[in-house]
């Protein structure tokens, strides 16, 4: 059976999700569908108050429910039952992740949805995995590390892998004992409002999750400075951050995790396999049309092999499939807005004028929607906007290096520390590259996560704080206490 659909006939949620019931909301921000450009409905924007209703309930749930206090094993059953439901509804989620955001629906389906339920239950065993400590201390008491949920959490996540990072949010807050109040992106709210949805179904306490839309300015604002929210979780830009960590500053200090922008470096070193390292760097860019904060932008190659391992790249970037994210045979992404692609096109542009020379692409698609032509630029100046900005699209820039020590300088960016990959059959080199990039996640020879959801993401520099996935996600949703006991 064809997963192609019209989008036209797929029901949306309607307003904001708070308690297990739906509040009704009417206007707010206009949305386009970035396959075609077409209106087709709006986000909501919710004021102060209504944050502080879905603050409230959230804490009411907590504290009527007993989730927080209830033996580990049952929130971990509660979790699978969700996560089960996820894969039995991946389908309708799947659809409604499409019309509003740039995942084209095959990809949905065999990626986004079954591994926001692989994550859930990741998170969910950790429930009754994860506890305190008995320390050593005198002979004549017992030491103890105590830990506890914080309470509301509050998260907010981003366009770009929308279902993904509710997960990243919701299965550690959840596993962990606390409630969550999360606003998803205003330009892809409806698979959110689902998955919320979906939890009550699958017996979680109705206002353990609670799903408000808006914008950040207000919606935002407001969860992050509100007093009962006890932590925050955000995925975005580097500049929202740094707003986000102003606005706890002003309104009351609490923990945050932020995962934020990159810029990051594909080394490849003489000696690499480079079919291999041609491969995953062009999946690396042409993946959601290059919309990731890992999205691996900067080629770094040595100048023995680097324009033949461009060839080869290119030739990869060239073999793409767009079409709208609600065809099963589409395979590249539309860029999220109109201002994005306008965005590309000026950085694009301004390189070019200042000697870059264009390998391939460079422009828009010439088709409905926002699509723009996967873009290698050779030849980029250091300086250059096209190297040092977060682009968040489907453009690699190359530079080349001598010396070892050379190209791992040319990897270290003055503001962002996400990830690296780098490509060498020298295991000597892997290691000391691995010890001197500053990144807090590197791939040797490959680029990318993987379904190994032990493994923790986050950056250094400005590129954020803490970390998302991995047993250190569930330990940030609980803070601990020591206790001294006297025998």
């Amino acid at each position: 059976m064809s997963l192609s659909f019209d989008p036209s006939s797929v029901a949306l949620p309607s307003g904001h999700f708070i308690g297990g019931e739906w509040i009704d909301a009417t206007g707010g921000i206009e949305l386009l569908r970035p396959s075609d450009g077409a209106a087709f409905a709006a986000c909501p924007i919710a004021d102060a108050d209504l944050v502080d209703r879905a603050v409230t309930t959230a804490k009411q749930t907590l504290a009527s429910s007993g989730w927080a206090r209830v033996a580990p094993r049952e929130r971990t059953l509660a979790l699978q039952r969700w996560a089960d439901l996820i894969d039995a509804e991946a389908e309708k989620l799947a659809r409604l992740e499409a019309i509003a955001s740039t995942r084209p629906i095959a990809e949905l389906m065999a990626v986004d949805i079954p591994v926001t339920a692989e994550q859930i239950r990741f998170f969910a065993e950790l429930a009754d995995k994860e506890g305190g400590d008995l320390v050593p201390t005198a002979s004549d008491s017992v030491g103890l590390i105590a830990t506890e949920p914080y309470g509301v959490v509050g998260a907010i996540t981003p366009w770009n892998f929308p279902v993904n990072m509710a997960g990243w949010k919701l299965g550690p807050a959840l596993a962990a004992g606390n409630a969550v109040v999360l606003k998803p992106s205003e330009m892809t709210p409806f698979a959110t409002l689902y998955l919320a949805e979906l939890s009550v179904r699958a017996g979680l306490p109705a206002g353990l999750i609670n799903i408000v839309l808006g914008d950040g300015r207000t919606t935002g604002t407001a969860i992050t400075g509100h007093p009962d929210i006890a932590k925050v979780s955000f995925t975005g830009s580097t500049a929202a951050g740094a707003a986000i960590m102003e606005n706890i500053a002003r309104t009351g200090i609490k923990p945050m995790t932020l995962e934020l922008g990159g810029k990051s470096p594909q080394i490849v070193f003489a000696d690499a396999d480079l079919p291999l390292a041609a491969g995953a760097i062009a999946r690396s860019i042409l993946g959601n049309a290059g919309q990731a904060c890992v999205a691996g932008s900067r080629l770094i190659a040595a100048e023995s092999i680097a324009e033949e391992l461009a060839s080869l790249i290119a030739e990869r970037m060239g073999q793409i499939r767009p079409g709208p994210t609600w065809e099963a045979g589409s395979g590249y992404s539309p860029i999220i807005s109109e201002r994005q692609i306008g965005r590309m096109e000026s950085i694009v542009g301004a390189a070019v004028a200042r000697g870059a020379r264009c390998l391939l692409g460079g422009a828009r698609l010439e088709r409905p929607g926002y699509f723009y032509a996967p873009t290698l630029l050779d030849a980029v100046e250091a300086a250059s906007p096209a190297v040092t900005e977060e682009i968040f699209g489907p453009v690699l820039t190359v530079q080349t290096f001598r010396e070892e020590e050379e190209g791992l300088a040319l990897a270290d960016h003055s503001t962002y520390g996400l990830c690296a990959g780098l490509y060498t059959r020298d295991l000597s080199r892997a290691l000391r590259a691995v010890n001197r990039l500053q990144a807090g996640t590197i791939w040797v020879n490959r680029y990318g996560r993987s379904r190994d959801h032990i493994l923790p993401t986050g950056g250094y520099k400005q590129s954020g704080l803490g970390k998302d996935l991995g047993r250190e996600a569930y330990l940030a949703n609980r803070k601990s206490k020591s206790v001294l006991i006297a025998i």
